[in-house]
């Protein structure tokens, strides 16, 4: 009788025990619940104060940016190319930030300007031209510069500057602009390739100015153009054209001479 009176308290017990258990476990979730529902308010708010934050920054900042490009036309207008170029600079900060107009224009106008001001460098619309340009190309049997070939319709941001073909080499030289309007990284796949009929696949041996998978080139403004070089082995003095695959890329092209 004992065991049986011991028995049926166990039970109670444990079953007192789930009770509550199951009403902590409840509670627990509505306190989650009410939790997330306090956070979500919260970073609402937050988004709509930075919001309205940058709203007003903008409109205090166009100010500054219009008397910024009026100075900058002005000074350019009177040949006054340095002070004008600073000017540019200075607008293209606010804009690159806030967005007034296209900075596409404005990146073009600074670089127009790097010669007339003295500078040495192209500008910002192009980086680092002098690691890919050779200064001389007499040592290939075949260049041609902006070749004639077929592009994927999504390449649109890149194109073949140049086509250098010799016994040692096959040189592809490149043009990538960064059409966001925020920094993007360039890199290219290690198995990269192009292809003729008789060479076959040659796969990529070196990249100039630009990082090979994981590396990768910073290219740090809006509109910025980056030029860079691929390097293969030589093709078959038999092929006339090859093909330029980047694997999981868009850069992909067709019927590039060289010869």
């Amino acid at each position: 009788m004992k065991k049986a009176k011991f028995y049926i308290t166990m039970v109670a017990f444990v079953a007192i025990s789930m009770t509550m258990n199951a009403q902590y476990t409840q509670t627990d979730r509505i306190a989650q619940g009410v939790l997330n529902g306090i956070n979500s308010v919260l970073d609402s708010q937050e988004r709509k104060q930075r919001a309205e934050i940058q709203t007003r920054e903008k409109a205090q900042y166009q100010v500054d940016f219009n008397a910024a490009m009026d100075e900058a036309r002005e000074l350019e207008e009177d040949g006054k190319y340095a002070e004008a170029l600073a000017k540019y600079e200075e607008a293209a900060v606010l804009n690159w930030k806030y967005g007034y107009t296209d900075q596409r224009n404005i990146t073009r106008k600074i670089t127009s300007l790097y010669g007339p001001a003295g500078r040495t460098e192209e500008g910002p619309s192009v980086i680092n031209n002098d690691k890919v340009t050779l200064s001389d190309y007499s040592g290939y049997r075949f260049m041609r510069e902006n070749p004639i070939f077929k592009a994927d319709k999504n390449a649109g941001n890149i194109k073949i500057l140049r086509v250098c073909c010799s016994d040692t080499e096959t040189r592809v030289e490149f043009e990538y602009e960064n059409d966001e309007a925020k920094a993007v990284y360039a890199s290219v796949p290690a198995d990269t390739y192009i292809k003729g009929k008789k060479s076959g696949k040659l796969r990529i041996v070196q990249a100039q100015n630009i990082g090979v998978k994981p590396s990768k080139a910073l290219i740090e403004q809006p509109y910025q153009r980056l030029r860079f070089a691929l390097i293969f082995p030589p093709m078959s003095l038999e092929d006339n054209e090859f093909e330029l695959k980047m694997p999981g890329k868009y850069w992909n092209f067709k019927n590039i001479p060289c010869k």
